[in-house]
């Protein structure tokens, strides 16, 4: 029997934090440890503190120590070290980016292995450090062996990888349907519904300045018949609660896995209203589809758009643009045949684009070397 693959999963972060590349990151590594072909490690950081190495789910994790975290980036001196001595092991290390410690990490260290990039998304808002980190990125691209994008929208929008198409392979992020078809689930909105008979309208996310919740609360006031669930924390709570004020909103605050699958379950109309590219897929329009959500969206420069299509399983509208948003939503809340049928084609999408094992198989079949 031949030796199975070593697989060094690398990322700044790793659950319990929260984050949609975390949860990614984890999926690899609790697939890759259970199969009987791979062995897997995952190399992190702290957010900050001693470092400290621990299984979890049968993964080893090893979190780096830090000094914190600096636009958006751990601070870890250890993290360079490990990184050198944890590749000698592996036969391949999947660096999720954006990650410039990873990034130096790969070209200081020099290491043989294979180097994969799972490539989640350009750096949208630090547009000054990028100046001074653009060298580092292409010289750590060169040395990529390979590239996975989720999306033709994350290539064609990044003026890096539209550099190195050639490397490129689109593969889109799974999902685990069954986790979600097979969970217990209760009627969370209705249950908190306020304004008798109208239609339930979800987002979900952090409340920050990319998920343009403030253009969603703009376009609430423009609609009849809807009433509009927030899920998710962030520093823009406080500011969005203002804003939404006299309008049928209701912020749910941080949900857990089970209440959230609840929401997306109970939902009419799933709406993802991001306004920058720092939004690069959007996770939860999948999470919505799997339960027969239509679902509005942005047309970002990135995946956004190639998960839910216009027309197909829901709408999609210009980024910002508060009019064309309430059209949307006053559109689906007028028509439930319409939102059935988007709904329909949303659940049968998901099941032939995302299921996770076919995913799996993709991505580990790139690590190996393999074509897609």
């Amino acid at each position: 029997m031949s030796r199975k693959l070593r697989i060094l999963e690398v990322n700044k972060f790793y659950p319990p934090h929260i984050g949609g590349i975390e949860t990614l990151v984890e999926q690899r590594a609790r697939h890759f440890a259970h199969r009987p072909d791979t062995e897997v490690r995952v190399l992190v950081c702290q957010e900050k503190g001693r470092g400290v190495t621990e299984t979890i789910d049968g993964v080893d994790v090893i979190r780096c120590g830090s000094l914190g975290t600096f636009f958006s980036c751990p601070l870890s001196f250890s993290f360079l070290w490990r990184f050198r001595e944890l590749a000698k092991w592996a036969d391949v290390a999947e660096i999720h980016t954006p990650f410039p410690l990873g990034d130096a990490a790969v070209v200081l260290s020099q290491c043989k292995c294979r180097i994969v990039i799972a490539w989640h998304s350009d750096v949208v808002k630090q547009k000054r450090l990028l100046k001074l980190y653009a060298p580092l990125l292409r010289r750590f691209m060169q040395r990529a062996d390979a590239i996975i994008a989720a999306t033709p929208g994350h290539v064609a929008g990044s003026p890096y990888l539209t550099q190195f198409r050639e490397k490129c392979r689109i593969i889109p992020y799974p999902l685990e349907i069954e986790r979600y078809l097979e969970a217990p689930v209760r009627p969370i909105l209705r249950e908190r519904q306020q304004v008798p008979g109208a239609v339930r309208v979800l987002f979900v996310g952090r409340l920050v300045y990319y998920k343009g919740v403030d253009v969603l609360l703009e376009a609430m006031r423009k609609v009849r018949g809807c009433e509009l669930f927030v899920c998710g924390t962030g520093p823009l709570e406080d500011a969005l609660r203002e804003k939404a004020k006299g309008l049928p909103v209701q912020f749910l605050g941080r949900l857990s896995d089970e209440d959230l699958k609840s929401a997306f379950a109970d939902c009419d109309i799933f709406v993802l209203p991001s306004v920058a590219n720092s939004e690069a897929f959007g996770i939860v329009q999948q999470e919505a589809m799997v339960y027969g959500k239509p679902v509005i969206n942005t047309s970002l420069p990135t995946g956004v758009p190639h998960v839910s299509l216009d027309g197909v399983t829901g709408l999609t509208v210009p980024p910002g643009d508060a009019d064309a948003l309430a059209a949307a939503l006053q559109r689906l809340a007028d028509d439930p045949a319409l939102r059935a049928r988007f709904g329909k084609a949303a659940a049968a999408r998901v099941r032939t684009e995302y299921r996770f094992e076919t995913i799996m198989d993709k991505i580990l079949e790139v690590l190996k070397g393999g074509a897609v």
